[in-house]
Protein backbone atom coordinates (compact mmCIF):
# COMPACT_ATOMS: atom_id res chain seq x y z
CA UNK A 1 0.00 0.00 0.00
CA UNK A 2 0.99 3.44 -0.92
CA UNK A 3 1.44 4.38 2.76
CA UNK A 4 4.02 1.70 4.06
CA UNK A 5 6.53 3.47 1.27
CA UNK A 6 8.77 5.85 3.24
CA UNK A 7 9.27 9.12 1.54
CA UNK A 8 12.75 8.69 0.28
CA UNK A 9 11.78 5.87 -1.30
CA UNK A 10 9.17 7.12 -3.38
CA UNK A 11 11.16 10.01 -4.30
CA UNK A 12 14.51 7.48 -5.93
CA UNK A 13 11.53 5.82 -7.94
CA UNK A 14 10.54 9.20 -9.59
CA UNK A 15 14.19 9.52 -10.49
CA UNK A 16 14.50 5.81 -11.60
CA UNK A 17 16.95 5.41 -8.87
CA UNK A 18 15.96 1.79 -7.82
CA UNK A 19 18.36 -1.68 -7.88
CA UNK A 20 17.60 -5.04 -9.94
CA UNK A 21 17.43 -6.92 -6.54
CA UNK A 22 14.61 -4.33 -4.95
CA UNK A 23 12.59 -4.18 -8.22
CA UNK A 24 12.56 -7.62 -9.83
CA UNK A 25 10.09 -9.87 -8.94
CA UNK A 26 8.79 -13.56 -10.20
CA UNK A 27 4.84 -12.68 -11.28
CA UNK A 28 3.28 -9.98 -12.56
CA UNK A 29 0.94 -10.13 -9.47
CA UNK A 30 3.92 -9.10 -7.19
CA UNK A 31 4.42 -5.76 -9.28
CA UNK A 32 3.86 -2.99 -6.73
CA UNK A 33 1.55 -0.40 -8.58
CA UNK A 34 4.72 1.97 -8.34
CA UNK A 35 2.32 4.41 -10.20
CA UNK A 36 -0.25 5.24 -7.38
CA UNK A 37 2.29 4.74 -4.26
CA UNK A 38 4.35 8.06 -6.32
CA UNK A 39 1.09 9.94 -5.46
CA UNK A 40 2.15 11.35 -2.56
CA UNK A 41 5.30 12.03 -4.07
CA UNK A 42 3.49 13.86 -7.06
CA UNK A 43 1.72 16.19 -4.27
CA UNK A 44 4.83 17.17 -2.55
CA UNK A 45 6.79 18.14 -5.40
CA UNK A 46 3.73 19.65 -7.01
CA UNK A 47 3.46 21.91 -3.82
CA UNK A 48 7.04 22.56 -3.51
CA UNK A 49 7.09 23.98 -7.01
CA UNK A 50 3.80 25.96 -6.20
CA UNK A 51 5.85 27.11 -2.84
CA UNK A 52 8.53 28.45 -5.37
CA UNK A 53 6.62 30.23 -8.00
CA UNK A 54 4.28 31.73 -5.21
CA UNK A 55 7.62 33.44 -3.60
CA UNK A 56 8.75 34.11 -6.96
CA UNK A 57 5.47 35.69 -8.20
CA UNK A 58 5.96 34.20 -11.44
CA UNK A 59 3.02 32.40 -12.57
CA UNK A 60 4.21 29.75 -13.73
CA UNK A 61 1.93 27.75 -11.97
CA UNK A 62 -1.85 28.74 -12.35
CA UNK A 63 -4.55 27.21 -10.35
CA UNK A 64 -6.94 26.64 -13.67
CA UNK A 65 -4.20 25.07 -15.80
CA UNK A 66 -3.03 23.13 -12.86
CA UNK A 67 -6.30 21.27 -11.73
CA UNK A 68 -6.74 21.01 -15.29
CA UNK A 69 -3.82 18.74 -15.63
CA UNK A 70 -4.64 16.61 -12.77
CA UNK A 71 -7.88 16.20 -13.71
CA UNK A 72 -6.81 14.53 -17.11
CA UNK A 73 -4.31 12.42 -14.84
CA UNK A 74 -7.42 11.18 -13.02
CA UNK A 75 -9.66 10.71 -16.33
CA UNK A 76 -6.95 8.84 -18.04
CA UNK A 77 -6.64 6.05 -15.05
CA UNK A 78 -10.81 5.73 -14.47
CA UNK A 79 -10.86 2.80 -17.20
CA UNK A 80 -8.02 0.75 -15.36
CA UNK A 81 -10.70 -0.03 -11.75
CA UNK A 82 -13.36 -1.59 -14.60
CA UNK A 83 -10.89 -3.71 -17.50
CA UNK A 84 -7.25 -5.25 -16.96
CA UNK A 85 -4.33 -2.92 -19.00
CA UNK A 86 -4.08 -3.07 -22.54
CA UNK A 87 -0.76 -3.03 -22.49
CA UNK A 88 -0.26 -5.80 -19.83
CA UNK A 89 -2.82 -8.01 -21.29
CA UNK A 90 -1.51 -7.61 -24.70
CA UNK A 91 1.75 -8.67 -23.22
CA UNK A 92 1.07 -11.16 -21.20
CA UNK A 93 -0.89 -12.76 -24.30
CA UNK A 94 2.35 -12.67 -26.81
CA UNK A 95 4.09 -14.29 -23.71
CA UNK A 96 2.40 -16.85 -23.00
CA UNK A 97 1.89 -17.96 -26.52
CA UNK A 98 5.42 -16.90 -28.56
CA UNK A 99 8.19 -16.63 -25.90
CA UNK A 100 11.09 -17.27 -28.02
CA UNK A 101 13.58 -17.71 -25.08
CA UNK A 102 13.00 -16.63 -21.74
CA UNK A 103 15.21 -14.51 -19.87
CA UNK A 104 15.42 -15.14 -16.31
CA UNK A 105 12.85 -12.79 -14.47
CA UNK A 106 15.95 -12.55 -11.12
CA UNK A 107 18.78 -11.68 -13.52
CA UNK A 108 20.63 -8.21 -13.44
CA UNK A 109 21.52 -8.70 -17.02
CA UNK A 110 17.74 -8.96 -18.02
CA UNK A 111 16.79 -6.40 -15.55
CA UNK A 112 19.26 -3.16 -17.77
CA UNK A 113 17.91 -5.17 -20.91
CA UNK A 114 14.43 -4.47 -19.99
CA UNK A 115 15.28 -1.06 -18.73
CA UNK A 116 17.19 -0.31 -22.62
CA UNK A 117 14.38 -2.09 -24.79
CA UNK A 118 11.46 -0.08 -22.43
CA UNK A 119 13.08 3.05 -23.25
CA UNK A 120 13.72 2.37 -27.23
CA UNK A 121 9.96 0.84 -27.45
CA UNK A 122 9.02 4.35 -25.93
CA UNK A 123 10.79 6.21 -28.16
CA UNK A 124 9.10 4.88 -31.22
CA UNK A 125 5.83 4.69 -29.52
CA UNK A 126 6.35 8.46 -28.79
CA UNK A 127 7.59 9.62 -32.38
CA UNK A 128 4.76 7.99 -33.96
CA UNK A 129 1.99 9.32 -31.40
CA UNK A 130 3.37 13.07 -33.08
CA UNK A 131 3.56 11.42 -36.75
CA UNK A 132 -0.21 9.43 -36.96
CA UNK A 133 -2.89 11.48 -36.71
CA UNK A 134 -5.06 8.97 -34.84
CA UNK A 135 -1.68 8.36 -32.28
CA UNK A 136 -1.76 12.06 -31.81
CA UNK A 137 -5.73 12.58 -31.05
CA UNK A 138 -4.92 10.90 -27.91
CA UNK A 139 -1.29 12.12 -27.14
CA UNK A 140 -2.31 15.92 -27.89
CA UNK A 141 -3.51 15.90 -24.28
CA UNK A 142 -0.45 15.84 -22.35
CA UNK A 143 0.95 18.73 -25.30
CA UNK A 144 -3.08 20.79 -24.50
CA UNK A 145 -1.12 22.95 -21.35
CA UNK A 146 -0.07 26.49 -22.35
CA UNK A 147 2.02 25.86 -18.65
CA UNK A 148 5.15 23.76 -18.38
CA UNK A 149 5.46 22.55 -14.63
CA UNK A 150 4.90 19.79 -12.66
CA UNK A 151 1.45 19.17 -12.80
CA UNK A 152 1.82 19.07 -17.16
CA UNK A 153 3.12 15.86 -16.31
CA UNK A 154 -0.21 14.53 -14.88
CA UNK A 155 -2.42 15.61 -18.48
CA UNK A 156 -2.63 12.32 -19.60
CA UNK A 157 -4.71 10.56 -22.40
CA UNK A 158 -7.39 8.43 -21.64
CA UNK A 159 -6.93 7.13 -25.36
CA UNK A 160 -2.87 6.77 -25.19
CA UNK A 161 -2.94 3.45 -23.64
CA UNK A 162 -4.94 1.95 -26.62
CA UNK A 163 -1.92 3.13 -29.33
CA UNK A 164 1.18 2.32 -27.20
CA UNK A 165 0.82 -1.59 -26.76
CA UNK A 166 2.37 -2.25 -29.65
CA UNK A 167 5.15 -1.11 -29.48
CA UNK A 168 6.57 -3.04 -26.72
CA UNK A 169 5.37 -6.85 -28.07
CA UNK A 170 9.03 -7.70 -29.45
CA UNK A 171 10.19 -7.34 -25.97
CA UNK A 172 7.66 -10.04 -24.56
CA UNK A 173 9.41 -12.75 -27.16
CA UNK A 174 12.54 -12.49 -24.67
CA UNK A 175 11.64 -10.41 -21.38
CA UNK A 176 8.78 -11.90 -18.92
CA UNK A 177 6.06 -9.81 -18.02
CA UNK A 178 6.53 -8.97 -14.34
CA UNK A 179 10.37 -7.23 -15.98
CA UNK A 180 8.36 -5.79 -18.30
CA UNK A 181 6.22 -3.86 -15.92
CA UNK A 182 8.33 -2.55 -13.68
CA UNK A 183 10.30 -0.71 -16.36
CA UNK A 184 7.20 0.57 -18.25
CA UNK A 185 6.10 2.14 -14.87
CA UNK A 186 9.67 3.33 -13.95
CA UNK A 187 9.85 5.13 -17.34
CA UNK A 188 6.78 6.95 -16.46
CA UNK A 189 7.03 7.93 -13.37
CA UNK A 190 10.88 8.93 -14.66
CA UNK A 191 9.09 11.67 -17.24
CA UNK A 192 7.60 13.30 -14.20
CA UNK A 193 10.20 15.63 -12.58
CA UNK A 194 11.49 16.88 -15.57
CA UNK A 195 8.28 18.76 -16.79
CA UNK A 196 9.50 22.16 -14.83
CA UNK A 197 11.10 25.45 -15.68
CA UNK A 198 13.24 25.34 -12.29
CA UNK A 199 15.97 23.19 -13.36
CA UNK A 200 18.14 24.78 -16.46
CA UNK A 201 21.08 22.41 -17.07
CA UNK A 202 21.89 19.08 -15.55
CA UNK A 203 25.61 19.81 -17.49
CA UNK A 204 27.07 16.30 -18.59
CA UNK A 205 24.23 14.17 -17.64
CA UNK A 206 22.46 16.41 -20.66
CA UNK A 207 24.41 14.53 -23.11
CA UNK A 208 23.00 10.83 -22.08
CA UNK A 209 19.20 11.29 -20.36
CA UNK A 210 16.13 13.05 -20.97
CA UNK A 211 16.43 15.93 -18.47
CA UNK A 212 13.66 19.21 -18.26
CA UNK A 213 15.88 21.82 -20.82
CA UNK A 214 15.06 18.45 -23.43
CA UNK A 215 12.15 17.95 -22.74
CA UNK A 216 11.24 21.65 -22.53
CA UNK A 217 11.76 21.56 -26.36
CA UNK A 218 9.32 19.08 -27.10
CA UNK A 219 6.75 20.98 -25.44
CA UNK A 220 7.04 23.60 -27.15
CA UNK A 221 5.05 25.14 -30.35
CA UNK A 222 8.00 27.24 -31.76
CA UNK A 223 8.49 25.98 -35.03
CA UNK A 224 12.60 24.88 -34.14
CA UNK A 225 10.65 22.47 -31.36
CA UNK A 226 8.58 20.48 -33.38
CA UNK A 227 8.34 16.92 -33.09
CA UNK A 228 11.45 16.65 -31.65
CA UNK A 229 13.28 15.02 -27.98
CA UNK A 230 11.29 12.05 -27.83
CA UNK A 231 13.03 10.06 -24.85
CA UNK A 232 11.88 8.83 -22.40
CA UNK A 233 14.50 8.36 -20.06
CA UNK A 234 17.31 8.21 -22.25
CA UNK A 235 17.97 11.08 -24.91
CA UNK A 236 20.67 8.97 -26.79
CA UNK A 237 17.65 7.79 -28.78
CA UNK A 238 16.54 11.06 -30.48
CA UNK A 239 20.62 11.86 -30.72
CA UNK A 240 20.78 8.65 -32.53
CA UNK A 241 18.22 8.77 -35.15
CA UNK A 242 18.69 12.21 -35.48
CA UNK A 243 15.80 13.87 -33.90
CA UNK A 244 17.43 15.70 -31.01
CA UNK A 245 17.21 19.92 -30.74
CA UNK A 246 18.83 21.90 -28.22
CA UNK A 247 17.14 24.18 -26.21
CA UNK A 248 17.38 27.68 -27.95
CA UNK A 249 15.08 30.73 -27.84
CA UNK A 250 12.44 30.81 -25.26
CA UNK A 251 10.03 27.91 -25.85
CA UNK A 252 6.41 28.59 -25.76
CA UNK A 253 3.77 25.84 -24.59
CA UNK A 254 0.86 24.20 -25.70
CA UNK A 255 -0.32 23.21 -29.29
CA UNK A 256 0.50 25.30 -32.38
CA UNK A 257 -3.43 26.16 -32.04
CA UNK A 258 -4.60 25.91 -28.37
CA UNK A 259 -8.06 24.45 -27.28
CA UNK A 260 -9.40 27.11 -25.11
CA UNK A 261 -10.82 25.76 -22.63
CA UNK A 262 -10.44 23.99 -19.26
CA UNK A 263 -13.13 21.73 -19.60
CA UNK A 264 -11.93 17.76 -19.46
CA UNK A 265 -14.06 16.10 -22.23
CA UNK A 266 -13.39 18.54 -24.84
CA UNK A 267 -9.53 18.57 -23.43
CA UNK A 268 -9.67 14.54 -24.52
CA UNK A 269 -11.34 14.70 -27.41
CA UNK A 270 -11.40 17.56 -29.30
CA UNK A 271 -8.58 16.30 -31.99
CA UNK A 272 -10.87 13.17 -32.58
CA UNK A 273 -13.73 15.61 -33.52
CA UNK A 274 -11.65 17.86 -35.57
CA UNK A 275 -10.59 14.44 -37.14
CA UNK A 276 -14.05 13.17 -38.30
CA UNK A 277 -14.56 17.05 -39.85
CA UNK A 278 -11.89 16.67 -42.19
CA UNK A 279 -12.51 13.07 -42.86
CA UNK A 280 -15.97 13.63 -43.85
CA UNK A 281 -14.88 16.53 -46.23
CA UNK A 282 -11.97 14.80 -47.87
CA UNK A 283 -12.49 13.07 -50.87
CA UNK A 284 -11.29 9.51 -52.08
CA UNK A 285 -10.35 6.56 -50.02
CA UNK A 286 -6.80 7.45 -50.72
CA UNK A 287 -6.88 11.08 -49.05
CA UNK A 288 -9.36 10.30 -45.93
CA UNK A 289 -6.33 7.11 -45.05
CA UNK A 290 -4.05 10.20 -44.90
CA UNK A 291 -6.51 12.17 -42.21
CA UNK A 292 -5.89 9.20 -40.16
CA UNK A 293 -2.84 7.90 -40.45
CA UNK A 294 -0.48 10.58 -41.87
CA UNK A 295 0.60 13.50 -40.07
CA UNK A 296 -1.44 15.95 -37.99
CA UNK A 297 -0.26 19.26 -40.47
CA UNK A 298 -0.91 16.95 -43.32
CA UNK A 299 -3.16 18.34 -46.31
CA UNK A 300 -3.09 17.01 -49.91
CA UNK A 301 -0.22 18.40 -52.00
CA UNK A 302 1.94 18.07 -48.90
CA UNK A 303 4.85 15.90 -47.46
CA UNK A 304 3.10 12.93 -45.17
CA UNK A 305 4.27 15.23 -41.81
CA UNK A 306 3.30 18.73 -43.51
CA UNK A 307 5.38 21.92 -44.01
CA UNK A 308 7.32 23.03 -40.46
CA UNK A 309 7.30 26.74 -42.63
CA UNK A 310 3.16 26.11 -41.77
CA UNK A 311 3.47 25.99 -37.81
CA UNK A 312 1.91 29.54 -36.23
CA UNK A 313 4.79 32.02 -35.39
CA UNK A 314 5.01 32.73 -31.59
CA UNK A 315 4.85 36.63 -30.79
CA UNK A 316 5.22 37.83 -27.71
CA UNK A 317 4.00 38.49 -24.95
CA UNK A 318 2.32 35.04 -25.12
CA UNK A 319 -1.34 35.37 -24.10
CA UNK A 320 -2.54 32.47 -22.63
CA UNK A 321 -6.14 30.83 -22.72
CA UNK A 322 -7.73 31.77 -19.11
CA UNK A 323 -10.97 33.42 -17.93
CA UNK A 324 -11.75 35.72 -14.89
CA UNK A 325 -13.05 33.96 -11.59
CA UNK A 326 -13.26 35.06 -8.53
CA UNK A 327 -10.23 33.73 -5.74
CA UNK A 328 -13.05 32.24 -3.33
CA UNK A 329 -14.12 30.36 -6.73
CA UNK A 330 -10.86 28.90 -7.39
CA UNK A 331 -10.63 28.22 -3.68
CA UNK A 332 -13.96 26.59 -3.96
CA UNK A 333 -12.26 24.12 -6.65
CA UNK A 334 -9.46 23.28 -5.24
CA UNK A 335 -11.17 21.82 -1.76
CA UNK A 336 -13.27 19.94 -3.65
CA UNK A 337 -10.41 18.56 -6.08
CA UNK A 338 -8.68 17.24 -3.20
CA UNK A 339 -11.65 15.51 -1.83
CA UNK A 340 -12.20 14.13 -5.16
CA UNK A 341 -8.52 12.86 -5.03
CA UNK A 342 -9.20 11.15 -2.07
CA UNK A 343 -11.91 9.52 -3.20
CA UNK A 344 -10.24 8.12 -6.53
CA UNK A 345 -7.76 7.46 -4.27
CA UNK A 346 -10.16 5.02 -2.07
CA UNK A 347 -11.47 3.67 -5.65
CA UNK A 348 -7.86 2.82 -6.87
CA UNK A 349 -6.87 0.51 -3.05
CA UNK A 350 -10.59 -1.29 -2.91
CA UNK A 351 -12.36 -1.58 -6.96
CA UNK A 352 -10.92 -5.06 -7.00
CA UNK A 353 -13.10 -5.85 -3.89
CA UNK A 354 -15.94 -3.42 -4.49
CA UNK A 355 -19.01 -4.25 -6.31
CA UNK A 356 -18.85 -3.15 -10.16
CA UNK A 357 -21.62 -1.18 -10.33
CA UNK A 358 -20.46 0.96 -7.17
CA UNK A 359 -16.91 1.32 -8.69
CA UNK A 360 -18.67 2.78 -12.06
CA UNK A 361 -20.86 4.93 -9.88
CA UNK A 362 -18.34 6.12 -8.48
CA UNK A 363 -16.62 6.85 -11.70
CA UNK A 364 -19.53 8.77 -13.25
CA UNK A 365 -19.20 10.86 -10.20
CA UNK A 366 -15.68 11.90 -10.71
CA UNK A 367 -16.31 12.79 -14.31
CA UNK A 368 -19.00 14.70 -13.55
CA UNK A 369 -17.34 16.55 -10.92
CA UNK A 370 -14.27 17.40 -13.23
CA UNK A 371 -16.75 18.52 -15.93
CA UNK A 372 -17.91 20.77 -13.31
CA UNK A 373 -14.72 22.19 -12.22
CA UNK A 374 -13.53 22.98 -15.75
CA UNK A 375 -16.50 24.72 -16.46
CA UNK A 376 -15.98 26.58 -13.83
CA UNK A 377 -12.83 27.65 -14.37
CA UNK A 378 -14.03 28.50 -18.31
CA UNK A 379 -16.86 30.28 -16.71
CA UNK A 380 -19.37 28.74 -18.80
CA UNK A 381 -23.14 29.86 -18.36
CA UNK A 382 -24.71 26.81 -17.02
CA UNK A 383 -21.55 25.70 -14.31
CA UNK A 384 -23.21 27.32 -11.56
CA UNK A 385 -26.36 24.90 -12.36
CA UNK A 386 -23.92 21.60 -13.10
CA UNK A 387 -22.16 22.32 -9.53
CA UNK A 388 -25.10 22.90 -7.79
CA UNK A 389 -26.55 19.50 -9.22
CA UNK A 390 -23.15 17.96 -8.39
CA UNK A 391 -23.30 19.12 -4.90
CA UNK A 392 -26.83 17.87 -4.16
CA UNK A 393 -26.36 14.08 -5.86
CA UNK A 394 -23.61 13.83 -3.68
CA UNK A 395 -25.86 14.39 -0.85
CA UNK A 396 -28.38 12.35 -2.00
CA UNK A 397 -26.37 9.49 -2.63
CA UNK A 398 -24.60 9.87 1.22
CA UNK A 399 -27.92 9.56 2.46
CA UNK A 400 -28.86 6.67 0.54
CA UNK A 401 -26.02 4.37 1.68
CA UNK A 402 -26.86 5.82 5.11
CA UNK A 403 -30.55 4.71 4.90
CA UNK A 404 -29.28 1.47 3.21
CA UNK A 405 -26.96 0.67 5.99
CA UNK A 406 -23.80 0.95 4.22
CA UNK A 407 -22.34 3.44 6.60
CA UNK A 408 -22.86 4.78 9.67
CA UNK A 409 -23.74 8.09 9.73
CA UNK A 410 -23.39 8.90 13.89
CA UNK A 411 -20.15 7.50 13.91
CA UNK A 412 -18.17 8.33 10.93
CA UNK A 413 -14.90 9.67 10.78
CA UNK A 414 -13.80 13.52 11.31
CA UNK A 415 -12.95 14.29 7.59
CA UNK A 416 -15.81 12.66 6.52
CA UNK A 417 -18.33 14.44 8.58
CA UNK A 418 -16.12 17.66 7.26
CA UNK A 419 -16.80 16.27 3.73
CA UNK A 420 -20.72 16.25 4.20
CA UNK A 421 -20.79 19.80 6.00
CA UNK A 422 -18.79 20.71 2.93
CA UNK A 423 -21.12 19.81 0.11
CA UNK A 424 -24.01 21.21 2.49
CA UNK A 425 -22.69 24.43 2.37
CA UNK A 426 -22.01 23.98 -1.32
CA UNK A 427 -25.38 23.80 -1.98
CA UNK A 428 -26.06 26.68 0.26
CA UNK A 429 -24.07 28.77 -1.71
CA UNK A 430 -25.11 27.83 -4.87
CA UNK A 431 -28.90 28.18 -4.44
CA UNK A 432 -27.96 31.84 -2.79
CA UNK A 433 -25.92 32.54 -5.94
CA UNK A 434 -28.47 31.40 -8.10
CA UNK A 435 -31.20 33.35 -6.40
CA UNK A 436 -29.13 36.56 -6.26
CA UNK A 437 -28.84 35.98 -10.36
CA UNK A 438 -32.09 35.64 -11.10
CA UNK A 439 -33.53 38.26 -8.69
CA UNK A 440 -31.02 40.57 -10.40
CA UNK A 441 -31.55 39.76 -13.69
CA UNK A 442 -35.50 39.93 -13.12
CA UNK A 443 -35.03 43.31 -11.05
CA UNK A 444 -33.14 44.68 -14.40
CA UNK A 445 -35.87 43.43 -16.92
CA UNK A 446 -38.16 45.20 -14.77
CA UNK A 447 -36.45 48.58 -15.23
CA UNK A 448 -36.59 48.50 -19.22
Amino acid sequence: MAGNVSLLTGVRRLFYLVTPNETSFRDVSDVPNYTRESVPSFMLFVAIELTISLIKGDKKMRINDGVTSMSAGLFSRLPLYLMRTVELGSYVWVFEKFCVYELAWDSAWTWWLAFLAVDLGYYWFHRLAHEVNIMWAAHQVHHSSEDYNLTTALRQSVLQKYTSWMFYLPLALFIPPSVFLVHQQFNILFQFWIHTEYVKSLGPLEYILNTPSHHRVHHGRNPYCIDKNYAGTLIVWDRLFGTFQAEDETVVYGLTHPVGTFEPFKIQFCHLHYMWGRFKEEKGLANKLSVIFKGPGWERGKPRLGNIEDIPKVCYPVEKYSSCVPPWCGLYICIHFFIIIQLNQQIAASYRVLPVTFVLLSEVFVLLSLTSFGRLFDNSDYSPLLELFRCVLFLTADLILGVLGYQDLKSRPLAMRFVQYWYITSVVIWIVRQVTFYSGRLEKNKQM
